[in-house]
């Protein structure tokens, strides 16, 4: 039995709080995987608890099916644990609608694009989704390709102009610094290549905000779908797992509607950058560190790394007196006490997140979390051990033989092999193009 519009939820399960077949689809979601389902797809179905109307989400995956064969069997229903030392709380969520799978029907995701409800297209598609070339600008052969986001978000765009429909707001929810603006003039690159008489219609009727995006979400595991098919009596095969803390910070520049996101916890500013920029090089920064020096001393999971006493004042340092002098804190936000807190957070028993979930695609992650910490640093005579040891233990990892899931592995092995890795890596025509030379 699959989890379903008709099983009955025990007394401790939280319901989504509002009719679902009375909303219509305001949102396509690029990317649905388990972050958004714990995250933006949680704060839009608070907002319509709350009373928002018609902000139903439509998910498309480029490429895989799996998680359409997750959800749409379920009416895309799932459940969204919460894990801490204290107990797990479970809900169910009911913002999603349906999944489409791009691959085999390209069509129906340019349809929901172009769609007159739809008010925001969202992408949770990792650093590598972008397909930035080098020096950061859009690679035109792959955005062409048959399972780009540009290729759908460029066609939808072309059917509401042709329509008379208004512009969209693209809200990008990625571990990018300044994640909006780069998704902008990547999105004016494809264009102009693309779609041409576009261009001026989109910087007109589009908005891209900026956002800063934060909770952690472990792989959801067999044991994890075990016990909540105990409590409930069904299978779930779209559950996900995650921590209590949330957060989500956006740029308050919308080209129309948009749920209350903020009457239900997100914070709406006029500038991103600093929490952003905190999270990259501090929590971002720190998980990165704690993946390859935790894997290299043997642990699993981050709770155990953070709790190795070898590894725990690297990161500590790494935090409060690397990342945090970079970061100009917007008033009111307390660099010492947000770094207390993500100790705490990754010491988190309850939560089982795996190291090598973290460590993958680190040639797309180290820029923005290590490097411009190592930049700012270098320009004032000084050195980061701590990040250093880290990129120590990623050259490590590359050389130790396990499989690298990352787009560019093969290139990674091979210039981490030598003497000269260093070099090879982030000196000047290096892989990692960067302002960091290593000493």
């Amino acid at each position: 039995m699959r989890l379903g519009p008709d099983t009955p939820l025990p007394a401790s399960v939280q319901a989504p709080g509002y009719d679902r077949s009375a909303q219509a689809v305001g949102i396509v979601h690029i990317g649905i995987g388990a972050f958004h389902r714990a995250h933006q797809a949680v704060y839009t179905d608070d907002a319509m608890t709350a009373g928002d109307r018609d902000w139903g989400i439509i998910g498309v995956s480029l490429r895989s099916g799996d998680v359409a064969a997750q959800l749409n069997p379920q009416d895309g229903l799932y459940t969204v644990s919460t894990r801490s030392a204290a107990g797990t709380d479970l809900r169910l969520i009911g913002a999603v609608r349906r999944v489409l799978v791009a691959a085999d029907d390209p069509q129906a995701v340019i349809d929901a694009i172009a769609a007159p409800t739809t008010h925001i297209v969202s992408f949770t598609v990792t650093e590598k989704g972008y397909l930035r070339g080098p020096g950061g600008t859009l690679d035109l052969v792959a955005a062409k390709a048959p399972s780009s986001l540009y290729r759908f978000v460029g066609a939808g765009l072309a059917a509401r102009r042709a329509a008379g429909l208004t512009g969209l707001t693209l809200l990008s929810c990625d571990n990018l610094a300044g994640n909006g603006a780069v998704l902008n003039a990547l999105m004016d690159q494809y264009l102009a290549a693309a779609h041409p008489d576009l261009v001026d219609w989109f910087d007109t009727e589009c908005r891209c905000p900026s956002t800063m995006i934060d909770r952690i979400v472990p792989a959801t595991t067999d044991a994890d779908r075990a016990a909540i098919e105990t409590k409930f009596g069904v299978r779930d095969e779209g559950a996900v797992v995650t921590e209590r803390f949330s957060q989500w910070v956006i740029e308050d520049d919308f080209a129309g509607q948009r749920p209350r996101w903020e009457a239900v916890g997100a914070q709406l500013v006029a500038d991103v950058a600093p929490y952003e920029t905190a999270k990259l090089r501090m929590l971002n920064g720190a998980h990165s560190a704690l993946a390859y020096i935790g894997l290299g001393r043997g642990h699993d999971y981050v709770h155990q790394a953070i709790a190795d006493p070898d590894i725990r004042p690297v990161i500590e340092r790494l935090m409060l007196d690397e990342a945090a002098p970079t970061i100009a804190a917007a008033a009111g936000q307390d660099l010492s006490a947000y770094a207390d807190a993500l100790l705490d957070r990754f010491a988190n028993p309850a939560l089982d997140h795996r190291l090598i979930q973290i460590a993958m695609d680190g040639s797309q992650k180290i820029p923005q979390r290590w490097l411009e910490t190592l930049v700012w640093h270098q320009a004032r005579g000084a050195r980061c051990p701590s990040l250093e040891a880290a990129v120590a233990a990623w050259i490590a990892f590359l050389r130790s033989g396990v499989v690298i899931d990352d787009p560019l592995a093969d290139k990674l092995r091979a210039a981490a092999a030598g003497p000269d890795a260093m070099d090879r890596l982030f000196g000047n025509g290096g892989l990692i193009a960067s302002d960091w030379h290593p000493a």
